[in-house]
Order: C-alpha cells, then structure tokens, then sequence
C-alpha cells in the first residue's frame, strides 16, 4: 500500500489509476478490502478522497473514463488465494505493482513477524507498514 501511494504521489494526472483483483469462487465481497485499501493509498498519494473518485462495476456504454478516476475491477475465480495489482497507465507506458498470494501460509508468517516485532514495542496501534519500515 505504501508502494501505491508513494507511485501515485510521484507520477502525474496523465496517469490513470486502476486496481485489479482475483479471489477464489467462494468469496463474497467484492472488491476486497486489500483493493480498497489499494485504492485508498493511492488516492492519499493523489490527495483525493477516494469515495469522490472511485468507480466500480463498469459494463455496457459508460462513456469515456473521468479523469482523476480510481477504478476498480474485481475477477472470482477457482481457488485463488488472492492477487491484487495497481496499474497506473500513461501515454506509451504502464507501471504495475502486483502481489500474488500462492497459499494462506504466506499471512501467517505475516502474523509471526509482526508479532517478533511488536515484542519489544510500547503498547500502542500499529500496522504492517510498521513492521515493514515504511513508517520508519
């Protein structure tokens, strides 16, 4: 997420934005809060409020794409544990941030290494972006 933000911030409005995800079959919300929180990070680099420029569920004639818009596609499908890719797309070129997850095991080592971090830490909240140095 820091990544989507720190992009955004750097390249200008030439630059559309659009958040891409794919969960299993069985999963019921979309997008994902993953994409959402995607989108979020990458309307605070733009200085947007996300909810003003959000769109989502794009289908039949829906005119040509506002600019400043953060969109929003969101695939299911067989058993995948979850892929998220912001794509940012100018003129002649696309800078992609993707992640795939290939099994659940992935968010536990997660969980393990926040929790080695946040073992010499005074109580307080705290998030991934923490453990990970971007708050550093």
């Amino acid at each position: 997420m820091a990544l989507a933000e720190q992009t955004a911030r750097l390249l200008d409005e030439d630059f559309d934005i659009e958040v891409v995800e794919m969960h299993h079959h069985h999963k019921v919300d979309a997008p994902s809060g993953t994409a959402l929180g995607l989108g979020r990070a990458a309307a605070k680099g733009r200085g947007v409020d996300l909810d003003q420029v959000s769109e989502r569920g794009r289908d039949g004639i829906t005119g040509a794409r506002k600019p400043g818009a953060i969109g929003f596609a969101s695939l299911r499908g067989g058993d995948v544990v979850g892929e998220h890719t912001v794509m940012f797309a100018g003129p002649n070129e696309r800078i992609e941030i993707t992640h795939k997850a290939g099994g659940r095991e992935i968010f536990a080592r997660g969980a393990v290494r926040a929790a080695l971090w946040a073992q010499d830490k005074p109580a307080g909240l705290y998030s991934m972006a923490d453990v990970l140095g971007f708050n550093a």
